[in-house]
């Protein structure tokens, strides 16, 4: 793992360092929540911070960016196939002179580290892996492996991400675990009732929520399927579903061909996803592929017992039996039982609940931000910084 030196405060006659995160959409999904809170907690008085994003129609969180004193530029991409947003990247490089270059997606990452060289005083990279290399393409896992050398630090948000590298790039990561706002959690819980009652819960309501975007890695069609064993054993379960994708009209379907009427509920969107969280019982993830989910981490904080897949993370954040309960991916029977276990057992869910609630105590936002800072003093200081104006 790599190990990085704390570095004296900057200069105070020193501009702000120059930070650029750059991303390929900001939708709502796990890593765009990530570089949301960051941004948020990032210490504002030591860098001026910037997001740039390629594909102009994932803006679910330019908004709160924005709102947060975060400039955001859109390269306009419609797809990543479009190659004008290289150009856009490049001109504006060469524009802002940024000190540092902060990238959350791979495909991005093997483009702006050859971008880079063309910038006057090339800024440094740091890039973050969210997923296991499993989960990539091929073309995507050999352009990271021949441009990575061309970074200064590389992240992996779990201990699984970073297992899935190759040797040698995995001896240059290291791994950093995300964290949550653990007040702002608790603050939400307490509306736990009121929340329940806006959603229209019955008192008796068992709720089990998941918090995932409707793609073919977050395992919906497996989901549906144990929540149709748990929905005919007991009426009075709730499915609460909170996202958006493109798999949302072939799910729609199969929700229909299953039966699941009201028991399964599409939420879509929602940028309040924790309140449907403190309104839940129990929390579910069928992924196939995961780095370290937010969603687990805000359920733990939550008090909510987890039943999930063992995709990434989830095996690092749950320990099977104590908090929740972890089964192989793609076997929906084994997720259904699991999930039959929690909802029959109320003494069991108040148990794993408050485990739960003691694991969150590990999620630490400012832990995980503030030694996401260390690494950018640690990069900035090897390199010669521009006098404030």
């Amino acid at each position: 793992m790599l190990q990085w030196l704390a570095v004296e405060q900057p200069s105070s006659e020193l501009a702000p360092i120059k930070v650029l995160m750059l991303i390929k959409g900001l939708g709502a999904g796990g890593a765009e929540q990530l570089l949301l809170s960051t941004a948020q907690q990032l210490d504002r008085g030591r860098y001026q911070l910037s997001v740039a994003y390629v594909l102009s129609w994932k803006v679910a969180l330019v908004e709160r960016l924005e709102a947060s004193g975060v400039r955001t530029t859109c390269l306009g991409a419609a797809d990543g196939r479009d190659p004008r947003w290289v150009f856009r990247l490049w001109k504006l490089l060469r524009r802002e002179r940024y000190d540092l270059i902060h990238v959350h997606s791979p495909v991005l990452a093997a483009v702006v580290r050859i971008v880079a060289r063309f910038v006057p005083d090339r800024p440094p990279i740091v890039s973050t892996d969210h997923n296991t290399w499993a989960s990539h393409t091929r073309p995507t896992r050999w352009a990271n492996r021949i441009t990575f050398p061309l970074n200064e630090a590389h992240i992996a948000v779990s201990r699984r991400v970073a297992e899935s590298m190759p040797p040698k790039l995995r001896g240059r990561t290291e791994v950093i675990v995300q964290g949550v706002d653990l007040a702002a959690i608790d603050a939400v819980r307490a509306e736990r009732e009121t929340i329940r009652e806006e959603l229209g819960l019955a008192a008796d309501a068992i709720a089990v929520c998941t918090v995932a975007n409707l793609r073919w890695q977050k395992g919906y069609p497996d989901l549906l399927e144990a929540a149709k064993a748990v929905a005919s054993e007991h009426p009075n379960v709730v499915f609460l579903a909170v996202g958006q994708g493109p798999l949302e009209e072939e799910l729609r379907r199969r929700h229909a061909e299953l039966g699941l009427g009201d028991q399964f509920r599409f939420l879509g969107y929602r940028d309040d996803a924790i309140r449907v969280l403190a309104a839940s019982d129990v929390f579910a993830l069928a992924s196939l592929h995961e780095g370290y989910p937010i969603a687990i981490m805000e359920a733990l904080a939550c008090g909510l017992p987890v039943v999930a897949t063992d995709a990434g993370g989830v095996p690092d954040a749950i320990r099977n039996g104590q908090e929740g309960f972890v089964v192989p991916t793609q076997r929906p029977e084994l997720l259904a039982g699991a999930l039959l276990d929690v909802v029959r057992d109320a003494g069991l869910r108040g148990r794993m609940g408050a485990a739960a609630l003691d694991r969150a105590a590990l999620f630490s936002l400012d832990t995980a931000v503030r030694r996401t800072e260390e690494i950018y003093r640690s990069v900035i200081e090897r390199r010669p910084r521009r006098a404030a104006a």
